[in-house]
């Protein structure tokens, strides 16, 4: 497969503020792939930059073959964008909107009809198609920008937010339909939520404070959140005494133990979250920890952290470069 889009030390500066920070990544033909990332993080600026919205300070991208500075109109002419805020003319009919947007991206007057039929079938407009678009609801809306975004069959789709604001069956409908456009269509899919990229993407491109923390599959991620698994034990100072703070501090201390944090199951019950220092394995210093203050120890277990855990390090900056999967 061929790269459909390939982003090379993309930096952006506004003013003194650095949006993006050398960000580099890419993305196949045919993939959907999620771009993940908090709030602020610099998500809607590559966004911006790879649709020609916004030049960048530095760096290069391009778009089906195309750069997106030295031959901008081969790049809009290749990408299908729909922003987090789907700009339409609600005074018109879904049909006439489609039609006019049509004639707009250069599909030939002789072929129209046809384009706009095709995509109202895809996009589930068909009982709507007559309709005013500022009748609809937001859910068909959101069905109208996607619609908009595929008439005129481009390679590349580039998705803002998609489910924004959509209640839970307007979600299910777009992720149905974003789903169905793999193999046809290469769609970039903004958002900031990982429950909703895992959904609908086949790959992931994380970006925490303008740089690309992670990228890969999923199965990938996973395979990275093997080796960091973490000790978990639920423990009760007992004649021991000791408080949740000078428990955690003891943890602390034993060889091979890194961050430790805990919460109160109460009665008395502490759960302890000892992740380990580099590969080691803590558990029989933890143990012997145990033991010697005469805690009483209910369970001890090895944990694997949960994407969304990995997720939440990630973009908190917490997780070191060796933990990250190469792009």
């Amino acid at each position: 497969m061929s790269a459909m889009i390939e982003v090379t030390d993309l930096t952006k500066w506004y003013g003194p503020t650095l949006a993006l920070d050398r960000a580099s990544f890419t993305v196949e033909e045919g993939q959907i792939v999620g771009f993940l990332g908090p709030n602020g993080a610099g998500k809607s600026t590559t966004l911006r930059i790879l649709t020609g919205f916004l030049p960048a300070t530095s760096g290069q991208a391009c778009v089906a073959g195309h750069d997106v500075l030295t031959d901008s109109l081969a790049v809009r002419r290749s990408i299908g964008y729909m922003p987090e805020n789907v700009p339409l003319y609600t005074e018109m009919r879904v049909d006439e909107y489609l039609r006019f947007r049509a004639g707009l991206k250069d599909v030939p007057a002789s072929k129209r009809r046809e384009a706009v039929d095709r995509t109202v079938q895809r996009c589930w407009l068909t009982d709507v198609r007559r309709r005013l678009i500022g009748q609809l609801s937001k859910g068909y809306r959101q069905r109208v920008g996607l619609a908009e975004a595929l008439v005129a069959d481009p390679p590349v789709l580039i998705l803002d937010e998609p489910t924004i604001g959509l209640d839970p069956a307007q979600i299910q409908a777009v992720r149905e339909l974003i789903r169905s456009l793999a193999g046809k269509h290469t769609v970039l899919l903004s958002s900031h939520m990982l429950h909703e990229v895992e959904r609908t993407c086949s790959r992931v491109v994380i970006i925490a404070e303008g740089r690309i923390a992670a990228s890969g599959t999923f199965d990938e991620l996973r395979e990275n959140l093997a080796d960091r698994q973490r000790v978990v034990l639920e423990v009760h100072p007992g004649d021991g005494g000791g408080g949740p703070a000078e428990i955690a501090r003891a943890f602390a201390q034993v060889a091979g133990a890194g961050d430790v944090t805990h919460k109160n199951l109460g009665e008395g019950w502490l759960c302890v979250h000892v992740n380990p220092a580099g590969n080691a394995d803590p558990r029989e210093g933890l143990y012997s920890m145990v033991a010697k203050r005469g805690w009483r120890l209910r369970e001890m277990r090895s944990e694997v952290p949960s994407l969304e855990e990995l997720y939440v390090r990630i973009t908190a900056g917490e997780a070191a470069d060796a933990d990250r999967p190469a792009a």
